[in-house]
């Protein structure tokens, strides 16, 4: 009895491992897929220009706490600081919103889209994004995530 509670167990723990990774691989961009790209850019272009602007500007002195103490829309291109962040916390921030990401009393104006826009969506976007980047800020965003990789967030 022991020994099939044991390899249950064993095998509930692979199939959990087996869906870590599947997600882990999920949530990695796909800035050199021209459909994936080209999707996000739709999706960017409906559902995020408004606050991170057409062209991924960000909004003026993204720096600076507005009186609210809110910080504005950062930019996605490569003078922001999106491509600090590994694949994994990027769709996170989307999908969950940076205050479920940050947690406590912290507020953001960045909205929770995971009841608005599907996971691949939020992949898309994302792929988008990264695939304006110029190539040496593309190496150290991989350079990130694979550092994430080996050592976590």
């Amino acid at each position: 009895m022991h020994k099939l509670v044991a390899i249950a167990s064993l095998a509930l723990l692979c199939a959990g491992a087996a869906t870590f990774i599947y997600d882990a691989d999920a949530k990695s961009l796909r800035a050199d897929d021209p459909h994936s790209v080209a999707n996000g850019r739709e999706v960017y272009a409906q559902n995020c220009a408004g606050c991170h602007g057409e062209n991924l500007e960000g909004q003026p002195d993204w720096r600076v706490r507005l009186p609210n103490g809110r910080l504005p829309a950062p930019p996605h291109d490569a003078s922001g600081h999106t491509w600090h962040h590994a694949d994994e916390l990027l769709f996170s921030i989307v999908k969950i919103g940076t205050e479920g990401i940050v947690g406590g009393d912290y507020q953001s104006d960045m909205l929770a889209f995971g009841d608005i826009l599907s996971d691949e969506e939020i992949i898309d976007v994302l792929s988008f994004i990264k695939s304006t980047w110029p190539p040496n800020i593309k190496k150290q965003h991989d350079g990130v995530n694979e550092r994430n990789r080996l050592y976590g967030n």
